[in-house]
């Protein structure tokens, strides 16, 4: 029971970074391009910044922390304000998972460029290095899945033709269904086991011609 309970604490502290640079970078990127293309909702909102406070949310990184399975505070954006409403909210949607792409990418350089080094690392920063990729890389994979209220179900929407795009709002109404399918199914381990092979093999490839 002790060893058990040292374990969730151990994971506690080692993943505990990687699940807070994780949802910062994810909701600072939707926010950033949101305002690069024109719309000042994330500035009014004070999302426009790397401070933790403004993007996490208590309730969902606790339910992260516990049951692997959790929220931060979703940035609001006005798509009228956009010049070319349908593509700018596709790339707003991309710039979550993309940002948590684009972290996990330069948390395998910096641990390549200390093992070039010759930089003895720790099995505790080891490991928080690690999970900092692994849970980005997470990150970006489940955002990516076409259901409500995720990501990709956003890019769906602007994707398909305006009326099947206009059905779909209505699914929106189920998201934690949708949610609950998602996680008590054998869904993600057919999605995640995948990608991300395929994404560390591309990162392994990448640093392998620098390294």
């Amino acid at each position: 029971m002790f060893d058990d309970f040292g374990g969730f604490i151990m994971n506690l502290i080692t993943g505990f970074p990687g699940i807070i640079i994780a949802m910062v970078v994810h909701e600072f990127a939707h926010a950033r391009v949101a305002y690069a293309l024109g719309d000042f909702t994330p500035k009014l909102a004070g999302r426009l910044t790397l401070n933790p406070a403004a993007h996490v949310d208590p309730i969902g990184l606790l339910m992260l922390v516990i049951a692997h399975f959790g929220w931060a505070k979703p940035v609001q954006i006005n798509p009228y304000n956009f010049q070319n409403p349908r593509r700018d909210e596709i790339l707003v949607s991309v710039a979550g998972p993309a940002a948590n792409l684009i972290t996990a990418f330069i948390t395998v350089i910096f641990m390549a460029l200390l093992y070039k080094m010759g930089v003895e690392m720790s099995q505790g920063m080891r490991l928080v290095l690690s999970l900092i990729m692994i849970i980005n890389i997470n990150f970006a994979i489940f955002n990516m899945i076409p259901f409500p209220p995720l990501d990709g179900f956003h890019i769906l929407q602007n994707v398909l033709p305006y009326e099947l795009a206009r059905k779909l709002e209505g699914l929106e109404r189920y998201s934690f269904i949708f949610l609950i399918i998602i996680l008590m199914t054998p869904i993600l381990s057919y999605i995640f086991v995948p990608m991300q092979r395929f994404i560390l093999g591309i990162f392994e490839a990448i640093v392998n011609l620098f390294f």
